[in-house]
Formats: C-alpha cells, structure tokens, sequence
C-alpha cells in the first residue's frame, strides 16, 4: 500500500486558545505554529481593531454617517473571522509540506508520488499566505475609509490596524515567496500578482500611518 502525506493532529484552534499558550506554542521548537500563522492573526487584529474604531463611531453626532459605518463594522468582522481561520490554515499547511517530505522514495513511483505531494502542500502553503495579504488589503481599504469620519478619540487604533495589515502582508511575503522558489517555476507562477501588489500595499498602510500620526500632531 502506498504509503499517503497524512497530517499530524493539530493545536487546538488559535481561537479557541488562551493567547499565552499560543505564545508558548510560537517560542516552542515545533514546526508550527510560526510566521504565517503570526501574519494571519496580524490581519485579525488589525480586523478587529478597525471594527472597535467603527464601534466608538457610532454616537449621535455619527448618524449621517451610521450606514457607511455599519458596512465598515460588518466587513471588519467577517475580515477578523476569515483571518483566524488562515491562522489554523497555515498551521495545517505547513504541517502538511513536513509531512510530504517524510515520504519513501526507494522507488521511481514512489520519487513521483513524494515530488506530487511536495508540490501540493507547497501551492497550498503559499496560498494561505497569499490569502492572508487579501485581508490585509481589505482591512486596509476599510481603515483608509474609516479614518476621515471616526471617532477622532480611537484615531490611533486605525494607525495601529495599519501597522499590523502591514506586518501581515510583509510577512505573508515572505511564506510565499520561500514556497514558492522550492517550486517549479511554471507552477509558481500563479502567485506573481498577489507578489507585485506587496509594495503597493505597504506603501498605502505607510501612508496611512503617516495620516493617523499628522491626526495626532494636529
């Protein structure tokens, strides 16, 4: 019987855990959790962070605005749950691509079958991250839209969201692109568009920090 890439029984979902543990889990020598899943949850807080912002906006003073708002807090939090999900992806991905690596290969079916299930786990390692720079991209639409009429009083939270979608989507950068070298460069290639659109990303979370900081300093 062939012998089949099988993962491992994973952590406990990220959710589900108390956030000291998964630190202890992050600084432990596993194979996961690791970057990716710390990029994936960047993106959640920086989810989360911009649906509290849209929560302190909601004062009567904001109702002209409350259906804008309204649409901010709903995609926020659909954003924050997607991105936790990736988190427990890219545990589960990486997990995979150690385990397709530990298959035989005394045979030339065998050598096939280890380079197919190398090349899998692989795609899929590199599209949780690539996955996780979308919701950053997203957050970030959400937070450039939400920072001329939030409340002025949570102003740095946007900043902060900024930063984190930004943390997420450099270091998704970097899953991507150590996965996707260890590929053949033909299958690679559908990840050349999510990595021309990095630095135009980071620019955008730059710019708006340096909104949020001109904000501040009146």
């Amino acid at each position: 019987m062939t012998q089949q890439a099988t993962s491992p029984q994973l952590a406990p979902s990220f959710g589900s855990v108390p956030i000291e543990h998964y630190l202890s889990e992050l600084a432990a020598k596993v194979p996961a959790p690791g970057g990716g899943a710390a990029a994936a949850l960047n993106a959640a807080q920086a989810a989360a962070l911009v649906a509290m912002v849209g929560r302190y906006t909601t004062r009567a003073k904001d109702a002209d605005n409350r259906p804008v708002i309204d649409r901010i807090i709903e995609a926020a939090d659909a954003s924050r749950v997607r991105s936790l999900a990736l988190a427990d992806a890219d545990a589960a991905a990486f997990t995979a691509v150690g385990a397709a690596y530990k298959l035989p290969k005394d045979t030339e079916d065998e050598v096939a079958e280890r380079t197919a299930a190398i090349n899998a786990a692989l795609i899929e390692a590199a599209r949780v991250p690539a996955a996780v720079i979308d919701e950053a991209d997203e957050v970030l639409c959400l937070a450039a839209e939400l920072l001329p009429i939030g409340n002025p009083n949570v102003v740095t939270d946007i900043g902060a969201a900024a930063d984190a979608a930004r943390a997420a989507t450099l270091s998704s950068q970097l899953n991507i692109e150590i996965n996707v070298g260890a590929l053949p460069p033909a299958v690679g290639v559908e990840f050349a568009e999510v990595l021309l659109r990095i630095d135009e990303i980071a620019a955008r979370a730059d710019g708006l920090h340096g909104d949020v900081l001109r904000a501040v300093r009146g």
